[in-house]
């Protein structure tokens, strides 16, 4: 366990998580983009609204006005930078995974495979 922990400690510190990081706290500091993220969820909820009175077209609007307000976040660079940051460390992690299941499987043939035939002594 004691490795595991060194281990999500060195990919914490990594320049990935470190540019996600200074990224995230941009956003969450940018006017601009929190109100466009308080504009979508405001009209997600509209949606389940008229979901339930049974409304299409109303939800077809607002499901277009969500998708033109996803479009503009998308423009804003920093928004651009922290889903390329993100992206990023999720390709990392994978490759974790993937070295680490990769090294156990290995190891679990090499020391489960049956002894060759006619070495009986």
């Amino acid at each position: 366990m004691a490795k595991a922990k060194e281990l999500a400690e060195m990919i914490y510190t990594s320049d990935e998580v470190q540019h996600y990081r200074r990224a995230e706290a941009q956003i969450k500091r940018n006017e601009k983009v929190q109100s466009i993220i308080a504009q979508i969820k405001k009209k997600q909820k509209e949606i389940v609204a008229f979901e339930r009175f049974e409304n299409p077209a109303m939800v077809k609007k607002i499901e277009a006005e969500i998708e033109a307000l996803q479009d503009e976040l998308d423009r804003i660079p920093i928004v651009a930078d922290f889903k390329q940051y993100q992206s990023d460390i999720n390709y990392l992690l994978q490759l974790v995974v993937s070295v680490i299941r990769d090294t156990i499987a290995q190891k679990l043939d090499v020391e489960g495979a049956p002894e060759p035939a006619g070495r009986d002594g």
